[in-house]
């Protein structure tokens, strides 16, 4: 199952987050986009470190 980093919000299948490193995942998230370009305006908002999707939302009190 796809979890969402609590930290950058990237979405992995792994149990350790590819784009920052952080342990800290949850099932609990809902949405998603997918960033192509780190320097377009949406990748630079969400300060994408690396291409690939991210969560929209996390639920509150989310824990992994």
């Amino acid at each position: 199952m796809e979890k969402a980093c609590l930290n950058c919000r990237y979405i992995t299948n792994q149990d350790k987050c590819p784009a920052c490193g952080s342990d800290k995942l949850t099932k609990q998230w809902e949405g998603y986009i997918i960033i192509m370009d780190l320097n377009g305006e949406v990748g630079k908002f969400i300060e994408a470190k690396t291409t690939g999707r991210y969560a929209l939302k996390i639920k509150k009190g989310a824990e992994q």
